[in-house]
């Protein structure tokens, strides 16, 4: 490659760098024994830090069963799945999970892709493809898999503003009620951490002669008795068509998948070009996911002691005076508000207190709302819930940065 075409690509990247949006990789390696702690490796040193930002919310992905399961498996049937769905790739272990997952959602019918993103991309330009004249009404803060959805649509499209039921009525009372509508939503956002009006939307839905597909990718295995996200705890699950989650965060797996009746899944499968050209998931990850719902399913303990460490964690950083967010959910913002200055505290936390939070810049959250997202796991004891809250006192009075005496809601 000549430089004439070099140059670009550092152009880019120094453009990022002088907005401050470049982002590092650290490289961190997880002890699935003692978990949250992991092996941080830099400069040819290593050290041991405590993980606060994983998506893997129960420990699952440590789970002994679900391990042993994966090896078993995968000594059995070998690493890979060996072809699309459609060439060998239906494996026995998928074909169980899909069942699993339909029975989650009280569903007739699951269908698993390789991940959270390409369920949402394929699903929902699928979906909307197939609907006559469909035109979509979108929140405002629908992850970036769902806007990729929407865009390769190629459907009309609403912004509707974020969880605002009112602005959501006035979009769809302008079109006909004959006319192909579908809602698009999540249920919990993952970086305010707070939770959509689910029925609110769901009696718009069935005024308005509209579809809802709904994103439960941060609430599947926290929420409901069964793990079942938002719309089991809320006793909402008949009234959402398409429920679309991942196997990659509280069940700590990977992979993605919808739940719907069988005429839609159908459908996807038959016509979403990211299911039927992608290699299927490998045997050992169905069969592990299958196991870790199972557990999750069965019992409610994981659930409740996460949501008291999430308590415990949001009190003790609130008695500090820190500007953490109160959300309805188990995400905590520690909110910044200023792209470099979040970065030097996520660096600071790390090499002076072992503390692993990533800084969350645009364009995962709006410019000048930069914030740490904190996740606490059921094994995030009260001690180490009192050395992160130290850690922060200790770097607010070292910025000088304003405390709060009042906790918003997100």
């Amino acid at each position: 490659m000549s430089d004439t075409y070099r140059h670009h690509f550092k152009d880019a990247l120094d453009t990022l760098r002088s907005k401050n949006r470049y982002r590092i990789f650290m490289d961190i390696e997880r002890v699935a024994e003692n978990y949250p702690y992991a092996t941080w490796r830099f400069a040819g040193e290593e050290r041991d830090v405590i993980i606060w930002c994983s998506n893997d919310y129960l420990g699952m992905s440590r789970h002994p069963q679900v391990i042993s399961v994966i090896n078993d498996v995968t000594e059995k049937m070998g690493v890979g799945a060996g072809g699309t769905r459609n060439i060998s790739g239906t494996h026995h272990p998928i074909v169980e999970l899909e069942k699993i997952l339909s029975t989650l959602h009280q569903k007739e019918s699951a269908l698993v892709f390789t991940s959270g993103y390409i369920a949402n991309e394929a699903a929902i330009s699928t979906i909307a493809k197939l609907l006559p004249d469909c035109v979509i009404f979108s929140d405002a803060l629908n992850h970036a898999s769902m806007i990729d959805g929407i865009r390769q649509s190629n459907c009309k499209k609403h912004i509707f503003k974020h969880n605002d039921v009112d602005d959501l009525e006035k979009l769809l009372a302008s079109y006909d009620k004959s006319r192909s509508k579908l809602i698009v939503f999540e249920s919990v956002y993952s970086m305010d951490g707070d939770i959509a009006p689910i029925a609110d939307i769901c009696d718009l839905a069935n005024k308005y002669n509209a579809m809802t597909y709904v994103d439960e990718v941060h609430a599947v295995g926290m929420y409901g008795t069964r793990g079942g996200g938002i719309c089991e705890r809320d006793g909402l699950l008949q009234n959402i068509d398409i429920i679309q989650g991942t196997l990659s965060k509280a069940f700590g797996v990977h992979g993605g998948y919808i739940a719907a009746n069988s005429d839609i899944c159908d459908a996807v499968r038959s016509y979403a070009a990211g299911f039927i050209f992608t290699t299927s998931m490998p045997p050992g990850l169905a069969a592990a996911a299958k196991k870790s719902i199972e557990i999750v399913m069965q019992s409610n303990s994981l659930r409740i002691e996460q949501e008291q460490q999430v308590k415990n964690t949001f009190l003790a950083l609130a008695a500090k005076k820190l500007p953490v967010v109160k959300t309805p959910s188990h995400i905590i913002p520690l909110m910044v508000n200023d792209a470099q200055l979040c970065r030097d505290i996520s660096l600071r936390l790390l090499e002076k207190y072992n503390i692993y939070i990533q800084s969350i810049n645009y364009p995962t959250v709006p410019e000048g709302t930069e914030r740490l997202r904190i996740t606490p796991s059921p094994r995030h004891d009260d001690v180490l819930i009192d050395k992160l809250a130290h850690a922060c006192d200790e770097i607010w009075d070292y910025y000088r940065l304003p405390r709060v005496t009042h906790h918003h809601a997100a």
